[in-house]
């Protein structure tokens, strides 16, 4: 026997289990960072969730790491050859890089996500905003990832496909515990609504 979907459960919400809701909310911030223009955004009717703490300092170091490298690159092209026309090219990169070091904890802040009734939504972005919401029957894959930095800091990324490319996301930057609760909750979640469909 089926649940119809009026019957289903929220995955989060006041009859979720406490746990999925502590681990999803531990070690983030503490509110979602807004647009200047209030109500440019759609906001769900759940509770935004937002990225770890320390998304922050591996895309610090991911990225400095990149800017030393160009400036090696760069010095020895100018010091043992001579050319010297490389810091014009190596010099653009670097401002970029720098710049993004500098916005990154806002645009970490940007990100969140909210699971509702019938779906989960994500948001993400200040100045490009993107906004999508990916019902919990259409989700086909449910995968985890981490790199070496991403495990060093206990966190990993959550990718959810469906059939329309354009509405598989990533959310980065959770905890790894996070990240899996919040994948078996949306396993269970997604064959619940298939079977009901």
């Amino acid at each position: 026997m089926t649940n119809s979907p009026a019957e289903m459960p929220s995955p989060v919400g006041e009859d979720a289990p406490g746990s999925l809701a502590r681990a999803l909310d531990r070690d983030t911030y503490d509110t979602i960072r807004e647009p200047r223009a209030p109500g440019r955004l759609p906001l769900g009717d759940g509770t935004w969730h937002q990225l770890a703490r320390q998304y922050v300092w591996v895309q610090l170091i991911s990225t400095g790491l990149l800017a030393l490298i160009v400036l090696a690159a760069v010095l020895l092209l100018t010091l043992l050859w001579g050319q010297w026309w490389a810091w014009i090219p190596g010099g653009v990169f670097l401002g970029i890089l720098i710049w993004t070091m500098i916005i990154t904890p806002r645009q970490a802040r940007a990100y969140g996500y909210q699971l509702r009734r019938d779906d989960l939504v994500f948001r993400r972005g200040i100045l490009w905003q993107r906004v999508v919401a990916v019902p919990y029957g259409r989700m086909q894959l449910i995968d985890i990832t981490h790199g070496p930095l991403d495990r060093g800091f206990g966190i990993a990324q959550l990718k959810l496909v469906t059939a329309a490319a354009s509405t598989g996301i990533v959310i980065p930057g959770l905890k790894q515990d996070a990240a899996e609760q919040l994948r078996d909750t949306l396993v269970d979640v997604a064959e619940a609504r298939r079977t009901g469909l």
